[in-house]
C-alpha cells in the first residue's frame, strides 16, 4: 500500500511539473499569449505555476505585468518572492527589488546574494559592500559575486584580500581571481593562484592562457596549451588570437589547421587575425571555405574590405549577403555606409538609410553623423542637411559634418552660418571645426573672414592654431593672390611647417607664376616627402608656364633616378548600383568603350558647334612630348561624364568622382559640356566638390 501511494505521490509531482514546463517553453519561444493561456486554464494554480508566469513576464521585460501577477497569489513562498526580487534587477529596476527586499516576511542566503549581486550590477559598489557585510550567513556564491564585482571595478587589492578572507574557494572564485590580476598584467599572482588550484577546469585554463596573450607572452600561452588536458572552442581560439595579435600568421594557421573542429568564431577569429596583418587575400579564402557563416563573418569580412581599401569588393560583398537572405546587421552597414561615402555610391546608401530606418536605429547621434558624413561625400547635400535638421540635440561631430559638408561644396555662406548657429546654441567648437570653417574661407575667397576667424581663434574659440589651420590660411592668402604674406605667414609659425603647408604654398605659387618662392615651397616638400610626385609636377607645371623647358627636362631626370612616378588619375561613377571604373587614355578597357566613343565624338561635335574647339584646347599641356599625343578626351573624369550622359536619366545629376585634382582644362570642358547638354553635372577631386550647371562651376573657377 505504501509503494503505491509512493507512486500516486510521483505521479502527482511530475504531472504538477508539466505546465510549468510548458509556461516556461512558451516564454522562451517568445510567445507569451500561449503560455498565458496554459496558466489561466489550469484548474489548479500550485505556487510552482504562479512563479514560472512571473519569471517569464520578467524575462519578456513586462514588469508590471509580473507585479499583477505577484499581488494575485494566494500563496507566496521565499522562492516568489526571491523571483520578484531576481525579475527586478533582471530589468534594471534595483530600488524596487530593495523596497521588497526591505518587505518580504523571511530572507535566506540567495536574498541576501541576489540583492548585492543588483547592486553590483547597476555599479553601486558601496550599497553592495555595505549589504554583503550586514548578510547573516553567506555561501561560496556570496563570496564569489562580491569579489567578481570588485574585480570588475578594478579593485584588485581589495579583491585579493576579500579572496583570502573567504572560508572556501570553488574553482569560480579562483578563476575570477586569476582573471582579474591578468587584466591589470599581474601574471605572477595569477599563476601562483592557478598552481595552486586543488581543481581546474577548461575555464581556469582558458583564462590563465588568455592572460598571458593578452599581454604578448604568446609562447608561454602555447606552452600551457599544449598541457591542457581537454581544450574547447573558447580555447581554441584564445591561442589562434594571441599568434594573430603578435603577428606570427603562419603560426596561427599551422594551429587552425590542427583544429579538430574549426568553429565559426575561430573562423572569423583568423579572417580578423589575416586583415591586420594585411593578409586580405587570405582572409577571403577562409571567408570563402566556411560552410557555415554567422553574422559576425559576414560583418568581419566587409569591414575587413572597409579598412583596407577594397571598396568595390565591400560594396559585392554586400550584394552578395543580401542576395544570400541574410539581413545586414548594425555593424555591416555601419562600414558599407562608410564604403559609400568612400566611393560616393549614393544608391546604396540610400539603400542602407532606409534598412536603418526600418530597424530604427537611425536616430542615434552616431549613426547620423555617419549618414550625413555619406550624403555630403556623395555630392547630395539637401539630404546631409536634412538628417542634420532631425536632431535637436547635436554634438561636435555633427555640426562638424555639416560645415565641412559646405566647406567641400564650395558654400562659405552656408558653412559659415552654421558655424554661428553652433557657437550661438552652446557647442564649443574644436579643432576640426575651425579647419572646416576656414577651408570654407579659402574655397570661396573670403580673406577677410578668414584672417578674423584665425586671429580670434584662442581669444574666442578657445583652440590653439595647429599646422593644420595654417595650413588653411596658407592656402587662404595663396588662394587670393597674397602669396607674400603667406610666405611671412610660414616665417612667424611657432611650429615647423608640415607637407601641408608647404603644399599650399606651392599651390598657390604656380597659380600666380611664382617661381622663386615655389622652388624654396618644392625643395622643403621634397625633404619632407621625398617620394612624393605631387611636388615635381606642381613645380614642372610652373616651369612649363614660364617657358623654361630646360627645366621641365631636368627636373623629370630627377623624378625617373628617384624612382619617383605620378599617381595615375582614375575616376568612377555609380549607375544602378554598379561602380564603373575608369583610368586616364584607357577607355578600351571597359566593356561599353564603343558607346563612350560615340558618346566622346557627338560632344567634340556639340562643343564645336558652339565655339570650343576641343581637338585644340583638349590637348594635355605642361606634359612630355609622347603624353601630349593623348587628348584630353581620355582623361578619366572625361570618360566617366561620356558614360553618365549615356547611363544617368537626364532629370538625376551624373555623379563622377576622380582621385586626383581635376585638371584646368577638364574643368573648362565640364563647364561647357553642362551648358551644351542642359545637364547637372557633380565632380568630386580629391580637393572639393565642382557642381557644373549652365556652363557655370559652384567654385566660380576658383579652385
Amino acid at each position: 500500500m505504501r509503494f503505491l501511494l509512493n507512486i500516486c505521490r510521483s505521479c502527482s509531482t511530475s504531472l504538477s511539473a508539466v505546465p510549468r514546463y510548458r509556461i516556461a517553453q512558451y516564454f522562451r519561444e517568445g510567445q507569451i499569449e500561449n503560455a498565458r493561456k496554459v496558466f489561466d486554464e489550469l484548474p489548479n494554480k500550485t505556487v510552482d505555476s504562479w512563479n514560472s508566469i512571473i519569471a517569464g513576464y520578467f524575462q519578456k521585460n513586462q514588469p508590471n505585468e509580473a507585479l499583477l501577477l505577484f499581488n494575485k497569489m494566494p500563496e507566496k513562498n521565499i522562492v516568489s518572492w526571491n523571483g520578484l526580487i531576481s525579475g527586478y534587477i533582471k530589468n534594471g529596476m534595483v530600488t524596487e527589488a530593495r523596497k521588497v527586499f526591505d518587505e518580504m516576511p523571511e530572507r535566506n542566503v540567495v536574498s541576501w546574494t541576489a540583492m548585492v549581486r543588483g547592486y553590483i550590477q547597476e555599479g553601486m559598489m558601496a550599497e553592495a559592500e555595505s549589504l554583503f557585510w550586514l548578510m547573516p550567513e553567506k555561501n561560496v556564491v556570496s563570496w564569489t559575486v562580491m569579489l567578481g564585482g570588485l574585480i570588475e571595478k578594478g579593485r584588485t587589492d581589495d579583491a585579493r584580500r576579500l579572496y583570502d578572507m573567504m572560508p572556501e574557494k570553488d574553482v569560480v572564485a579562483r578563476t575570477n581571481m586569476i582573471a582579474g590580476y591578468c587584466k591589470e598584467g599581474r601574471l605572477s599572482e595569477a599563476r601562483e593562484i592557478f598552481d595552486q588550484m586543488p581543481k581546474r577546469n577548461v575555464i581556469s585554463w582558458t583564462t590563465i592562457i588568455t592572460g598571458y596573450v593578452q599581454n604578448n607572452r604568446v609562447d608561454v600561452a602555447r606552452k600551457l596549451f599544449e598541457v591542457m588536458p581537454v581544450k574547447n572552442e573558447v580555447s581554441w581560439t584564445a591561442m589562434l588570437m594571441g599568434y594573430t595579435q603578435c603577428g606570427r600568421i603562419e603560426a596561427a594557421l599551422e594551429l587552425f589547421e590542427a583544429m579538430p573542429v574549426k568553429s565559426v568564431v575561430t573562423c572569423n577569429a583568423l579572417i580578423l587575425g589575416f586583415a591586420q596583418n594585411g593578409e586580405v587575400a587570405k582572409a577571403r579564402r577562409v571567408f570563402d571555405e566556411m560552410k557555415v557563416k554567422d553574422d559576425a563573418t559576414w560583418n568581419a569580412m566587409i569591414k575587413v574590405y572597409e579598412r583596407k581599401g577594397f571598396e568595390l569588393k565591400a560594396l559585392d560583398l554586400f550584394v552578395l549577403m543580401q542576395k544570400e537572405g541574410i539581413r545586414p546587421k548594425f555593424p555591416s552597414l555601419i562600414s558599407v555606409l562608410s564604403v559609400c561615402a568612400s566611393l560616393a555610391s549614393l544608391d546604396h546608401g540610400r539603400q542602407v538609410h532606409a534598412q536603418l530606418l526600418r530597424s530604427q536605429i537611425d536616430e542615434a547621434v552616431y549613426v547620423s553623423s555617419v549618414l550625413m558624413t555619406m550624403y555630403v561625400k556623395c555630392g547630395d547635400l539637401v539630404k546631409a542637411k536634412l538628417v542634420f535638421d532631425r536632431f535637436s540635440s547635436k554634438d561636435v561631430v555633427m555640426w562638424n559634418s555639416m560645415i565641412c559638408g559646405y566647406a567641400q561644396h564650395g558654400l562659405g555662406e552656408e558653412a559659415l552660418q552654421i558655424f554661428q548657429s553652433m557657437f550661438s546654441s552652446g557647442i564649443v567648437p574644436d579643432d576640426i571645426t575651425l579647419v572646416g570653417v576656414l577651408t570654407a574661407c579659402s574655397y570661396t575667397g573670403k580673406v577677410k573672414e578668414g584672417l578674423d576667424i584665425f586671429e580670434s581663434m584662442e581669444s574666442k574659440y578657445m583652440v590653439q592654431p595647429k599646422t593644420e589651420h595654417y595650413a588653411c590660411m596658407v592656402d587662404l592668402l595663396g588662394r587670393a593672390g597674397k602669396v607674400n604674406k603667406a610666405m611671412d605667414l610660414i616665417v612667424k609659425m611657432p611650429m615647423e611647417a608640415d607637407a601641408a603647408v608647404w603644399g599650399a604654398l606651392l599651390g598657390a605659387c604656380r597659380t600666380h607664376g611664382k617661381l622663386d618662392l615655389a622652388e624654396v615651397a618644392a625643395r622643403k616638400l621634397l625633404k619632407l616627402e621625398p617620394e612624393n610626385a605631387g611636388p615635381y609636377i606642381l613645380l614642372s607645371h610652373i616651369y612649363a608656364s614660364q617657358g623654361k623647358w630646360n627645366d621641365v627636362v631636368e627636373l623629370r631626370k630627377n623624378m625617373r633616378a628617384r624612382c619617383v612616378k605620378k599617381s595615375p588619375g582614375s575616376s568612377w561613377i555609380e549607375v544602378e548600383k554598379r561602380v564603373h571604373m575608369f583610368t586616364t587614355g584607357d577607355v578600351r578597357a571597359h566593356p561599353e568603350h564603343a558607346m563612350i566613343m560615340r558618346m566622346l565624338e557627338k560632344l567634340g561635335v556639340l562643343l564645336r558647334e558652339a565655339g570650343y574647339n576641343p581637338d585644340g584646347s583638349f590637348v594635355l599641356h605642361d606634359v612630355d612630348e609622347e603624353e601630349k599625343e593623348h587628348s584630353l578626351r581620355f582623361h578619366s573624369e572625361k570618360l566617366a561624364v561620356a558614360y553618365g550622359l549615356s547611363k544617368v536619366p537626364k532629370d538625376i545629376p551624373v555623379r563622377v568622382m576622380k582621385n586626383l585634382r581635376v585638371c584646368g582644362d577638364c574643368h573648362t570642358a565640364i563647364k561647357l559640356i553642362a551648358k551644351v547638354t542642359q545637364r547637372e553635372i557633380i565632380l568630386r577631386d580629391a580637393n572639393r566638390f565642382h557642381h557644373f550647371k549652365d556652363g557655370n562651376c559652384s567654385c566660380r573657377d576658383f579652385w
